[in-house]
């Protein structure tokens, strides 16, 4: 499979799919990994961000990854749009649309936004999911991976755990799907029993469920720190921040349970002091920065796999 319509999560895709993307976006990345290949492919393309969530890294990551392609970027400013008036969701992006843009990376706050847009899109417009709602965040999922990929030498044979806040994150989903399709030989989940998903069959998945951080901890390769994300607890089922660093948070004492050679990640935003200790985020197992870096090449990738690059 060499295209795609639009990239709205990571549930159903094949491994053969992930490893394209995984290697697309390593093709981006100069041989001494300081620099991002430009490729015009995009040229005289205009690509809208459309965030209806506060963004940083993804909104700037994606459009990064865009000039390097050679688009033009339209940052659309949802708090003075039309649907500020009352206009539909729907209707703005089919205005949007017939400005002759055909590239739209979707943000929203309600799960299976995205793919709603995708069915009332155009044939020649492709839409990217950037996040929605508790659903998926596909595209932080697969730069987690690339990342992952680069510091170590073989899937099948690590053990990775996400500790944290399951229940809320989206980024979490596309991470179980991404590493149970890339046959991971153990992934772990680590978190308190109200903070576990209960949408997913993580049974089925043969995925591994701790609540004790120090019992899950052991021998893993990768560690995967969530945030608790307090503006999706609508089910007030999350604890303090002080119990939760005492029972969950990530510390230099800790890391010693894991591999020696255990790398730390994080999808950001990081809440130091509750999940993860300074130490840890800024020490010599943290490949935070690197996350970040790596989502540019991720979205170059799937940018340029997408099979609608004009009318």
């Amino acid at each position: 499979m060499n295209t795609l319509q639009h990239f709205l999560g990571i549930k159903g895709l094949q491994k053969e799919l992930l490893l394209k993307i995984l290697n697309t976006a390593n093709s981006f990345i100069t041989d001494d990994g300081k620099a991002f290949k430009s490729v015009p492919l995009f040229k005289d393309r205009t690509i809208v961000n459309l965030f209806f969530e506060p963004s940083t890294r993804t909104r700037s990551s994606f459009e990064v990854a865009a000039n390097h392609l050679g688009a033009h970027v339209l940052n659309f400013d949802t708090d003075t749009s039309s649907i500020k008036k009352d206009e539909s969701l729907v209707d703005t992006f089919k205005n949007l649309e017939a400005m002759h843009l055909n590239l739209f990376v979707i943000r929203h706050s309600i799960a299976g936004t995205a793919e709603l847009l995708a069915q009332h899109a155009s044939p020649h417009v492709s839409i990217i999911n950037a996040g929605d709602g508790c659903n998926e965040h596909p595209t932080q999922a697969m730069l987690d991976v690339l990342t992952i990929m680069q510091h170590k030498a073989s899937f099948s044979k690590l053990r990775i755990a996400i500790v944290g806040d399951i229940l809320h994150s989206r980024v979490a989903r596309s991470q179980i799907y991404a590493l149970t399709t890339l046959n991971v030989a153990e992934l772990r989940i680590i978190a308190p029993r109200k903070l576990l998903p209960t949408d997913i069959d993580l049974e089925r998945l043969g995925v591994k469920i701790y609540h004790n951080l120090s019992s899950g901890l052991v021998d893993v390769d990768v560690i995967i720190v969530l945030r608790m994300q307090e503006e999706r607890n609508s089910d007030n089922s999350l604890p303090s921040k002080a119990e939760f660093y005492s029972e969950y948070g990530i510390t230099n004492d800790r890391l010693k349970i894991a591999k020696p050679d255990v790398i730390v990640m994080h999808p950001g935003p990081m809440n130091r002091g509750v999940e993860i200790d300074s130490e840890v985020a800024d020490g010599p197992h943290s490949v935070i920065l690197k996350q970040t870096t790596n989502g540019v090449a991720i979205r170059m990738a799937i940018m340029s796999l997408l099979g609608n690059k004009g009318e």
